[in-house]
């Protein structure tokens, strides 16, 4: 898969791209570096970053799963009847989609699926990952009037849940790259039940990592694992069983101590929940000291008002379970408009 790697420089004012071969499952990754130039003078790069277009991201949505998904959703909303049909008939209709708040554009891919199950076309206006100011035409969508109405509802719900998160995502990436951090922003799996592809989606259109999908991403210890194996050793010792040479071990700690016998143990990651951010930067630096290969995470209580503060140099992940919980939707609207004529965002019946 080609990602891009650009290189932006402040004294020159170039941009330099180059393309690469990367894994595609690493879709995040920021540092900030120092290099010399063949005439000897230092250049500071603001960002290496790692990442893909947002517009390439659907190419993680397999076809089979977007279809099982939004059939799913379309017999949730009509499992039986559609009376409605009978008042619109099956005429060819057009509609414009309206997005009447700003934030970021995300969930492409889902609501093409969507009207696509119900024999409509999807016409954009924006790529995927646009900052939308209101009150902006983003799609035309066509296709027989009952059909495309069946699918609205579902697809508004989906694109502004999705474009939420994308918003929030954005949001707290743009509040840690403001302070010089150039470590992972993350979701978690606070996600909502049924819906967890299409919000992990939305991380990653706003620039956030996805974090462990499922339970099979990653093998997290957490306090009931320890608690129910008997003690950070014991716990550490059969995730590292389980998880072999595919995966990583992440465990959660409370403490120093806490700490220092995971990475002991030979934990990978370690996540230190709920630390006050003077105590967070004093454990991971302490951590680090004496395990410098071990990666620290930081969770719990992290919000975007308080994001700044958790960013220090021993602290590569910080994860935020509000980016999914809490993220306010969208608003977005379906107004159809007749043939010929110029759409308009609010209907006017006289």
């Amino acid at each position: 898969m080609a990602i891009h790697i650009s290189y932006w420089h402040l004294n020159l004012n170039i941009c330099k791209t180059k393309v690469i071969l990367f894994p595609p499952a690493l879709l995040l990754i920021s540092c900030v570096t120092r290099a010399r130039y063949r005439n000897m003078f230092e250049i500071q790069f603001l960002y290496l970053y790692v990442g893909m277009s947002p517009c390439g991201l659907a190419l993680l949505l397999p076809p089979a799963t977007l279809a099982t998904l939004v059939d799913g959703w379309l017999r949730e909303d009509c499992p039986s009847f559609n009376h409605a049909g009978l008042v619109t008939g099956a005429a060819p209709s057009q509609a414009a989609l309206w997005a009447k708040s700003p934030g970021i554009l995300a969930g492409r891919p889902f609501f093409d699926a969507i009207f696509a199950h119900v024999n409509c076309q999807v016409s954009w206006l924006f790529p995927e990952g646009s900052k939308l100011v209101p009150v902006a035409k983003v799609a035309e969508v066509r296709g027989p009037a009952n059909c495309l109405l069946l699918g609205e509802r579902v697809a508004l719900n989906m694109l502004a849940r999705c474009s939420g998160v994308a918003s929030a995502a954005a949001a707290a990436v743009e509040a840690a790259r403001g302070t010089g951090w150039a470590g992972h922003v993350a979701g978690t799996r606070k996600t909502t039940p049924g819906f967890r592809l299409v919000e992990k989606y939305g991380l990653l259109v706003g620039g956030a990592a996805s974090h462990r999908y499922d339970l099979g991403g990653l093998v997290m210890v957490k306090d009931n694992h320890v608690m129910a194996a008997g003690g950070v050793e014991k716990a550490v010792r059969g995730a590292r069983q389980a998880a072999d040479f595919a995966l990583k071990v992440e465990v959660e700690c409370s403490s120093l101590q806490e700490a220092v016998e995971a990475a002991e143990a030979g934990a990978d990651l370690v996540l230190l929940d709920n630390f006050r951010p003077e105590e967070l930067h004093r454990t991971a630096a302490a951590l680090k000291a004496r395990f410098p290969g071990v990666g620290v995470e930081a969770s719990g209580g992290i919000t975007l008002g308080n994001l700044p503060q958790f960013c220090g140099p021993h602290i590569d992940v910080i994860s935020l379970g509000m980016l999914t919980q809490a993220a306010p939707a969208l608003d977005f609207s379906l107004k159809l408009f007749a043939e010929g004529a110029t759409p308009v965002p609010y209907t006017h019946r006289t």
